[in-house]
């Protein structure tokens, strides 16, 4: 028998959450998730970043119910993965970048159509969605178009819309992006942007390896890795979380200097970056701390010998935060992590 939903609920939340697989053929176990502690509010945007392995897409797989946990508890819109895990499918939705579409057979609006049906969408509901969502991501000149002559790229546009047809409570999105062009991707977020305001309530869960991306769409980003959180916040500040200061970037020319004696000379660690053939340059990058004006630093360099040919400077960016917290980048593998 269901339940009452509890409207007050978080949209998603997990205590202690764990995911383990037991050692096989000698290979070790391996810990997906450690204790994962998360609470998503109603009307988010939220993001998950973390490494490859750092136990994302397993943390996506049991708030979707397809995965259980091994331990700790997970809740979505109030209800519990394990024990009411049909209330929780009536009201979620996923879009994985990435997927290979089934049902080649069928065209672009018989596909979105039996998903419509599926959730038991009344069909004057789910055709006006279904037209609109084609409009959306441009394939409504393909709507009879089968799913097996789509491209790679329209088969995922095709897969975000499948996420909408329900009109979900809460939208998982896994890497929704994955392998569309720039524009596509564009109007995409766009359009998850304006879905989330048009209604109270609505609350989407993001996972990408698109820095820009999390920072423009998400209210709050928790940072994973070896299946524990180690950061949750604003994007704006995470970015404060490093030490302040500008990231400066510098093309030079120079003798031979190593880093070592740069940094005597500067004050600052530095590193350099890539070369330039065709003008006989390098590239070096420094961060300024505050307070220090770039133009003493220059003259120090110029004074050692290396002249300048053109200065670039940024702020602190989410990418920086996100090294500074986990201490590599978004690509790199987790030793020993999960999916």
């Amino acid at each position: 028998m269901s339940r009452t939903p509890d409207v007050q609920a978080p949209a998603v939340e997990t205590r202690g959450l764990e995911r383990r697989y037991p050692a096989s053929r000698g290979a070790p176990e391996v810990v997906a998730l450690a204790g994962v502690d998360l609470r998503i509010e109603r009307g988010e945007v939220f993001g998950l970043l973390g490494p490859n392995g750092a136990g994302k897409t397993t943390c996506i797989k049991i708030l979707n119910t397809l995965l259980f946990p091994s331990g700790g508890e997970a809740r979505v819109a109030g209800f519990d993965v394990v024990r009411e895990a049909q209330e929780v499918r009536r009201r979620i939705g996923l879009v994985s970048g990435g997927e290979n579409s089934g049902y080649g057979i069928l065209t672009v609006r018989e596909c979105l159509w039996m998903f419509s049906q599926f959730y038991g969408v009344p069909g004057a509901v789910a055709n006006p969605r279904i037209d609109q969502l084609l409009k959306v991501v441009d394939l409504a000149d393909l709507a009879h178009t089968r799913i097996n002559r789509l491209s790679t790229g329209q088969r995922q546009r095709m897969n975000f819309a499948r996420g909408f047809v329900s009109d979900p409570e809460i939208l998982f999105l896994d890497e929704p992006t994955l392998g569309m062009d720039v524009n596509a991707a564009r109007m995409l977020r766009d359009f998850v942007l304006a879905w989330v305001r048009e209604r109270a309530g609505r609350t989407v869960l993001l996972t990408t390896h698109y820095m820009a991306e999390a920072d423009q769409m998400c209210d709050r980003i928790a940072i994973v890795d070896r299946g524990r959180v180690l950061a949750c916040d604003t994007p704006a500040t995470l970015r404060r979380s490093v030490q302040g200061g500008q990231h400066v970037e510098l093309e030079v020319r120079d003798g031979g200097t190593d880093a070592a004696a740069l940094e005597g000379a500067i004050g600052v660690p530095v590193a350099w970056g890539a070369p330039h053939p065709e003008r006989g340059t390098r590239t070096l990058k420094f961060r300024l701390p505050e307070g220090r004006v770039l133009g003493q630093t220059l003259r120090a360099l110029e004074e050692r010998g290396i002249s300048v040919q053109g200065v670039a400077t940024r702020e602190t960016s989410l990418e920086d935060a996100f090294i500074h917290i986990v201490g590599r980048t978004l690509d790199d593998d987790a030793p020993g992590g999960g999916a």
